[in-house]
């Protein structure tokens, strides 16, 4: 039987849709756990030193999210949100395998 992945995972296709609350302009590059929008939706909570400008704060979101992950940059793209602080990131790949790398991104 295969564990249910963490509510902010979610298995699209050839990959994985990571929601994710993103701040900018912070002192650090960090994922910070989990958190909860006005809705009840759960998101992974990450900031990044870059500013939210020319896709800069996009760019480094990605960045970290593959050094994390363990993945190249190349296989992350910004699917929705691009000017917003909630985004949906896509990483392609073996949906698997990502959520098994994946499983515990939020502590980390």
């Amino acid at each position: 039987m295969k564990a249910k992945p963490p509510a902010y995972l979610r298995v699209e296709g050839d990959g994985v849709a990571v929601f994710i609350r993103l701040t900018p302009k912070s002192s650090k590059d960090a994922l910070d756990g989990v958190g909860e929008t006005g809705d009840g939706r759960l998101h992974l909570k990450a900031r990044v030193r870059a500013i939210p400008e020319d896709g800069k704060a996009n760019k480094a979101l990605t960045s970290l999210l593959a050094d994390r992950i363990g993945v190249p940059a190349s296989s992350l793209s910004v699917v929705s949100g691009h000017t917003s602080r909630l985004k949906t990131v896509f990483v392609q790949g073996d949906p698997e395998q990502l959520l098994r790398m994946m499983a515990d991104l939020a502590s980390r």
